[in-house]
Parts: C-alpha cells; structure tokens; sequence
C-alpha cells in the first residue's frame, strides 16, 4: 500500500511560479510510474504530466507544456510538478498518482494510488 501526500499549494498571483511535492511511503517508489492531474468543481480529472520510474522521462500535456514541469527524486521518494507563469484558469486541486503498469498515462482509472490533493488558487 502505497500512500501520497501533495503539498506546496495555496494562493499565487498570476504570472507567479509554484511548486507541488508528493510525498511518497510504503512502498517501493521507483517502482511507479508518477503523475499528476488537477480538477476543478464539475469537471473530470485532467491529466498534465508524467514521470517514468527510473530514467526520469518525462511527459508533459500540451495544454501547460512550456509552462508546468514534472520530475521525481528516488531517493526522497518525491514527485514534484514546477508550475510557472500561472493563470487564473489554473486554480484547481492538484493531486499526485502512482501507476505501476505501463500504458494509460492519461487515464486516471489506470492509476493505483491518489494522494488527497492539494488547492491551488491563482488571483486575477
């Protein structure tokens, strides 16, 4: 059992820069596959990015590439999501989710573990 824990959120200008952490425990981290996604109220869960397990490839959704960046360190079992010149349409909750099979990167029902999340909100 794997848990995930999100933070570094809260209320950012517009134009400022962010940086999410998740915290992993319980389990064997590289062996993941890790992402985050963010929803907002009657939305579904929107995919942005993913990080391989061990060589650190990374994929970022082109809706916030150039903008948003993901990376992970093994050793502190943390997957981090580097968002820059944020936007009012950005305000969301961001969570973080571990996936131990290949394939599905967009899709959150192929993820085996959710952190609770975390709420960005940008200012206009």
């Amino acid at each position: 059992q794997v848990q995930l824990e999100e933070s570094g959120g809260g209320l950012v200008e517009t134009g400022a820069s962010r940086r999410l952490s998740c915290a992993a425990s319980g389990g064997t981290f590289s062996s993941y596959f890790m992402a985050w996604f963010r929803q907002t109220p009657g939305k579904e869960r929107e995919f942005l990015a993913q990080v391989s397990r061990v060589n650190s490839v990374t994929y970022v959704v082109g809706a916030v590439k150039g903008r948003f960046s993901i990376s992970r360190d093994n050793a502190k079992n943390t997957v981090y999501l580097q968002m820059n010149s944020l936007r009012p349409e950005d305000t969301a909750t961001y969570y973080c989710a571990a996936r131990l099979r290949p394939g599905g990167l967009d899709n959150h029902s192929a993820y085996d573990y959710w952190g609770r999340g975390t709420q960005v909100t940008v200012s206009s």
